[in-house]
């Protein structure tokens, strides 16, 4: 074990941390260096590609395959890691830095029981005994507010949803009460309120035990609201670092100038296109669940998903809809496309699709269109860029080999990828990957639109690339759009009207400036104020949204 001079006040500092790629010897991080300091809250800000999750896997030793340490220090209260045993790394790693990954479904074992991996951790760095451990257990489970401690220790990760994950994650690593904690993008599958509350427990927890926090983000709401300091990482170099209030507001990079610049902004409202026939007419659609099989005889009762819902929407409107984890908005895209059995009435340019002849049918389907969360999973990996935008013209007999060779030319020239129609999927960046899985839902040139969390998992800079895109093939084409979403910041740039959803009801729904400015529902309000949102940057929360 090697002690350093430590500047004071710092528990962990990087010094000229370089990694490269040994195959390529490309460096993916160059000269990094920053500290941060006991109790401090840093986050860590830059797209895909950045190294900012590399540099923190670093701190722990944690690095991937093909990827080392050329040079530079890391020093954990002064003690240099790069000259710690493997047996001294386990020794820090958890009990003194601990780390909280992004996908828990990924970090938790779906193998063994929540209580045997919250006990790992104790078992090798305490001398308690298995009574003090499942006490120690069940208290942090309650301190996230997980409802049944013992049901859940005795539980599986996949009995929970990601929210409940990642507040499981949460407390394994506080259980050790790490002195540095590593939140590498938390909360980026989860929605609004979720993500919220798990950093608001993040928060707390580690300002009781004096915890410095080094968060991996690039959602800048989220660093406006929680971080005092933040470093900006480019192409694996620090590009900016210095008060958070100074980076979001003043920024004197261009690259950060860029980020901020890609946050989403409310633009002009439309006028209302309501007095045209709607394209889809929604009439107390619900949607049933069997429950859960419980021994070899027995069931839980059903689950209604959705519970009545009444929607129009017009041609050439973009109607958004808002909610939590399983408050059925997913379900509603679903269930309009008839992807799911339901009850109520669906009803495409005024006739009702369940009692449609077959031709009416095939209409309809050809007619709508859907653009999927993970354009990854969603594209044949097997097939080129051309050959999936061409793909849905396959049904379209009217239409010869030049009329195809035209209309996908045509597509690809309006999302931007002409140059890239033979490329296979996984040759394309993420951003690059959704612009193909629009232009596959639009070769069709349809009247109905579902895009389904298109810009969740992106960048915010390809994620503002792809809104003004969406946004301007609406215009060209004219077609409806149902966007399902929890990015409420991406609805306020997109939509015309917004409904909110709970508990597989709309609780509230109306103009896109009437909802997001005076809220009439509790559950309305409750989503706003949990939305980070940087005031002067984007419009100023409401008194009303506050109380």
């Amino acid at each position: 074990m090697t002690q350093v001079q430590q500047n004071d006040g710092a528990f962990l500092e990087v010094r000229d941390l370089t990694l490269v790629a040994p195959s390529t010897g490309t460096a993916v991080v160059s000269n990094l260096s920053y500290e941060v300091k006991r109790g401090e809250f840093l986050a860590v800000v830059g797209e895909s590609g950045s190294g900012k999750t590399l540099a923190a896997r670093a701190v722990l030793g944690l690095l991937p395959p093909g990827i080392e340490r050329r040079s530079g220090q890391i020093l954990i209260a002064g003690e240099d890691l790069g000259q710690a045993s493997p047996d001294r790394l386990k020794q820090l790693r958890g009990a003194t830095v601990g780390m909280v990954f992004q996908e828990p479904m990924v970090s938790l074992n779906p193998a063994h029981r929540i209580g045997d991996q919250m006990a790992e951790g104790l078992r090798l760095h305490t001398r308690l005994d298995d009574r003090e451990i499942r006490e120690r257990c069940l208290a942090m489970l309650g301190r996230v507010q997980i409802r049944d401690p013992a049901k859940t220790i005795a539980a599986y990760p996949h009995e929970f949803s990601g929210g409940m994950r990642q507040r499981i994650m949460l407390a394994s690593v506080m259980l050790l009460k790490p002195k540095l904690l590593i939140a590498d993008e938390p909360t980026t599958a989860l929605d609004t309120l979720t993500q919220g509350e798990v950093l608001d427990l993040m928060t707390e927890l580690a300002a009781e035990e004096g915890t410095a926090v080094l968060l991996i983000t690039h959602n800048l709401g989220l660093v406006g609201r929680y971080a005092g300091r933040a470093l900006v990482m480019r192409k694996g170099e620090l590009v900016e670092q210095g008060p958070v209030r100074r980076i979001l507001y003043a920024p004197q990079h261009a690259y950060t100038q860029e980020l901020v610049d890609a946050l989403p902004r409310r633009g002009s409202a439309r006028e209302s296109v309501e007095s045209a026939q709607p394209v889809i007419s929604v009439r107390q659609l619900s949607v049933t669940y069997p429950g859960a099989r419980i021994g070899l005889f027995g069931r839980q009762a059903p689950s209604r998903a959705l519970d009545g819902v009444d929607l129009d929407i017009h041609p050439g409107e973009t109607v958004a809809v808002v909610g939590g984890s399983g408050s059925g908005k997913t379900t509603l895209g679903r269930a309009i496309l008839r992807l799911v059995s339901s009850r109520g009435a669906v009803l495409f340019r005024g006739e009702d699709v369940a009692t449609a002849n077959r031709a009416a049918l095939h209409r309809f389907r050809l007619a709508c269109q859907l653009v999927f969360q993970d354009p990854y999973s969603s594209l044949n990996p097997r097939m080129r860029v051309r050959e999936i935008v061409q793909e849905p013209l396959r049904h379209v007999p009217s239409m010869d080999a030049d009329g195809v060779r035209r209309r996908v030319d045509e597509t690809l020239e309006e999302v931007g990828l002409s140059q890239l129609g033979s490329r296979m999927p996984h040759e394309l960046s993420g951003g690059q990957r959704q612009r193909v899985a629009i232009a596959r839902a639009l070769v069709r040139r349809p009247a109905f639109v579902v895009a389904d969390e298109p810009v969740s998992a992106l960048d915010m800079t390809i994620q503002a690339q792809v809104l003004k895109l969406f946004e301007a093939l609406q215009r060209h084409h004219g077609f409806a759009c149902l966007f399902i979403s929890h990015d409420l910041a991406a609805v306020e740039q997109i939509a015309d009207r917004v409904i909110v959803m709970h508990g597989g009801r709309i609780v509230e729904q109306g103009a896109r400036d009437s909802v997001f400015d005076n809220p009439r529902h509790d559950y309305t309000r409750q989503l706003l104020a949990a939305s980070p949102r940087l005031d002067g940057i984007h419009s100023p929360i409401s008194a009303s949204q506050k109380q």
